[in-house]
């Protein structure tokens, strides 16, 4: 096998040597964020936590949790760690809602941001000689700036061509010979529906590999992408308090995302107790930025739900593996007091031939919640008849009760009727007035 490294000395670093790395660079960075922003010195002596507490990783549990609503609470430079002259770079978050979050970067953070990235790229076999499609949107999102940042580095063609206009897209990638996409996998998706409507195949690009991320996705789903733009599909984890796409990426193995840990310490807590749980539970995902000098938070609660596993992979990495994130503390849907999380909706929409491509509608009737779910019917199998119809509606609504244990009610609609996205896609539209 012919492994590729962007800088293997640390990739393949030893577990040793890797947690006294990051116990050094925690103890510094904590002592640097306590002495430089207001908000976290006072936080800690709320808490009776000084730089003289934490000696290590094993003091780690001591230092505060730090949420989005301290970031919305520190509007815009709160929480900024060295001088504005220092910052070359802002960028926000896409909230819906408050105020949008601002980060900002050092020259020194943009650099460590590109490397992130470029480790991915060159674990998946991009260099030189490959053209990068970055269909992510550039501006104040982190997503088309990270990838680009990274594909510079390992010396690719970058085709800034950012988000939306899909028939500009796939001219680009028959002209240009694009080899690798980036962008959102539900645009993923899409694209690959409308190279397929443009009466074009896999055969007709020359795309070998895409980078997808920023919105949740099944497996299901990803062998849907790799097989209608005939590519390997990669997962790539990142959020714009933290840093952006390239905190954890996936390898050439696909056996979980590889947090960057010499730039972060990840966590797998008990949302309800903030305790830390064994590898392999699920739980919420917990991150503290050991080398960021502008924006570096300490303790985030990422509100994704997530396990790990800290095995060495066959890749050779010794950064621990996250799991895909499985969906979020704060979008999980509590209906008739049952969980629901629209990704187990989605799996099993692929799993019984339908498209990635519904809405789920909850709202509230009597004092009682409705469940809703629109899903496209397949082109190949969309039918007017109504009986036919119905029988199909039944049938899912089966399968979804045996996932989900609870009933929702399935509506069949036709083909591309269900609006698009060029971003994330906006899966639940939750019309109670839940307070």
């Amino acid at each position: 096998m012919n492994l590729k490294y962007y800088q293997k000395d640390i990739e393949c670093m030893s577990k040793e040597n890797l947690k006294k790395l990051q116990g050094e660079r925690l103890v510094k960075q904590f002592r640097r964020v306590y002495e430089n922003v207001e908000f976290y010195r006072n936080r800690c002596k709320e808490a009776g936590v000084t730089p003289d507490d934490i000696k290590g990783l094993e003091d780690l549990h001591k230092i505060p949790f730090t949420s989005k609503d301290d970031l919305r609470a520190t509007y815009p430079y709160g929480l900024f760690a060295v001088p504005m002259k220092d910052v070359v770079r802002l960028h926000a978050s896409s909230g819906t809602t408050g105020k949008s979050i601002v980060v900002g970067y050092t020259q020194n953070d943009l650099g460590i941001w590109d490397d992130c990235c470029a480790r991915q790229l060159t674990a998946i076999g991009i260099g030189q000689d490959d053209f990068v499609q970055n269909a992510y949107g550039y501006g104040m999102f982190t997503g088309g700036f990270g990838l680009h940042g990274g594909a510079t580095k390992v010396g690719a063609t970058v085709i800034p061509v950012s988000a939306g206009n899909t028939p500009r897209q796939l001219t680009f990638m028959q002209d240009f010979g694009s080899t690798l996409l980036c962008c959102t996998p539900s645009y993923a998706a899409y694209l690959g529906e409308s190279l397929k409507d443009a009466g074009l195949s896999p055969d007709d690009i020359k795309l070998k590999a895409g980078i997808f991320g920023a919105e949740p996705w099944t497996e299901e789903m990803r062998r849907d992408i790799e097989k209608s733009l005939g590519i390997k599909a990669y997962d790539v984890y990142g959020l714009t308090e933290v840093l952006g796409p390239g905190v954890a990426f996936e390898c050439s193995e696909q056996a979980g995302m590889h947090v960057n840990e010499d730039h972060f310490i990840i966590e797998i807590i008990d949302p309800e107790t903030g305790k830390q749980v064994p590898d392999g539970q699920k739980g919420e995902l917990v991150f503290t930025a050991i080398t960021k000098e502008a924006f570096p938070l300490l303790r985030f609660r990422t509100k994704d739900i997530c396990m790990v596993n800290s095995e060495v992979c066959k890749c050779g990495r010794t950064f621990v593996r996250m799991a895909k994130p499985m969906g979020r503390t704060d979008d999980m849907l509590i209906i008739r007091g049952v969980n629901v999380f629209p990704s187990q909706v989605e799996t099993v929409l692929l799993q019984n031939g339908y498209p990635p491509n519904y809405q789920i509608i909850v709202g509230r009737e009597n004092n009682n919640d409705t469940f809703e779910i629109k899903v496209e019917m397949v082109p190949e199998k969309f039918s007017d008849v109504v009986a036919e119809i119905n029988k199909e509606e039944k049938a899912l609504e089966a399968a979804l009760l045996t996932v989900l244990q609870i009933k929702a009610k399935v509506k069949l609609v036709a083909p591309k009727s269900i609006a698009r996205s060029e971003g994330k896609a906006k899966r639940v539209i939750d019309t109670r007035k839940l307070v």
